[in-house]
């Protein structure tokens, strides 16, 4: 059903193709070992044009884990492109070696040019710029439901850098996807959460506030994101609201028991370190799930599951 597909934003997907890939997330998570050798004499290239630790190492993790083999760069400096080499002619040349591609790249849309210029290869998009970031999506639906049991019916804040955050853009615009589910948007007034985005939602479904304190009893899911210094142009800007949100034991007694906390990673300042005994804070469980929902994706993509 995906085989051959490509993942630019989580709208190429159905809730039902989701759902495929989720439940055999699940049965990896419970019998990894059956799937020790789905993807052996396969090659994963990995080609990331901006830094990431979690993103890359869960894909690398996910491809090894799988009995596949890795090739690619971290660095664009290590690559033709510092020859002057375009985007697409490297894809090209890489689809001429490999199984599959992961890229991430700073420049919004750049995943979508280059699954144009290789069709006969899929493309999965990790991320670019501030638009779309697809797999952190598919990390973040599998996190809810094992830990909220459903995706529907959820009352979802989301704090901290909505303007440029492409983690919460995918998610929200995904989440909205799914039945009755209502969001708080918890920013400053310089980072509200795009109108592009603000107009795809369902009316009346968001509410925008820039007090977290307010919001902490309402939520059953709170999100919190770093406030990033590599989208801004203005020093001084982001030294002024980097730490306007902080998370800490005093605010999560006004949370619901079962409330969870969610974060991307990685986090600076916005969630104190003490907030990490709360069993509520599943922001590093969120990270193993991560790999489990890759490499269904990964095995999907291949037609290998």
């Amino acid at each position: 059903m995906l085989k051959g597909r490509h993942l630019i934003e989580p709208g190429d997907f159905s809730l039902e193709e989701l759902d495929s890939i989720f439940a055999l997330g699940d049965h990896m998570i419970e019998k990894q070992e059956d799937y020790l050798e789905v993807a052996k004499g396969k090659l994963l290239a990995t080609l990331f044009y901006e830094p990431s630790t979690r993103t890359r190492f869960s894909f690398e993790s996910a491809m090894l884990r799988l009995g596949g083999q890795i090739i690619g760069f971290d660095n664009p400096a290590n690559s033709s492109v510092a020859k002057g080499e375009t985007i697409s002619d490297t894809l090209r040349v890489v689809s001429c070696y490999a199984d599959i591609a992961v890229i991430r790249h700073p420049r919004e849309g750049t995943a979508h040019l280059v699954s144009k210029a290789v069709p006969n290869m899929p493309i999965i998009n990790a991320g670019d710029g501030g638009h779309e970031h697809p797999t952190q999506t598919l990390t973040d639906l599998m996190t809810i439901r094992h830990e909220k049991e459903d995706l529907n019916n959820l009352v979802i804040g989301v704090c901290g850098d909505l303007l440029f955050g492409r983690t919460i853009h995918s998610l929200v615009k995904t989440l909205n996807r799914y039945k009755n589910n209502r969001f708080i948007f918890i920013s400053p007034r310089e980072l509200k959460m795009p109108d592009q985005i603000k107009r795809q939602l369902r009316p009346g479904s968001f509410i925008e506030t820039d007090n977290l304190d307010d919001a902490m009893h309402k939520v059953d899911i709170l999100y919190m994101s770093r406030v990033q210094r590599e989208r801004f142009v203005n020093e001084e800007e982001y030294l002024r609201l980097k730490d306007v949100y902080i998370l800490t034991n005093k605010k999560m007694k006004n949370a619901k028991k079962d409330m969870i906390v969610m974060h991307p990673l990685p986090r600076v300042n916005e969630i104190a370190t003490e907030v990490d005994a709360d069993s509520r804070a599943v922001y590093f469980k969120q990270a193993r799930y991560g790999m489990f929902v890759r490499m269904a994706l990964i095995s999907k993509l291949l037609g290998v599951d």
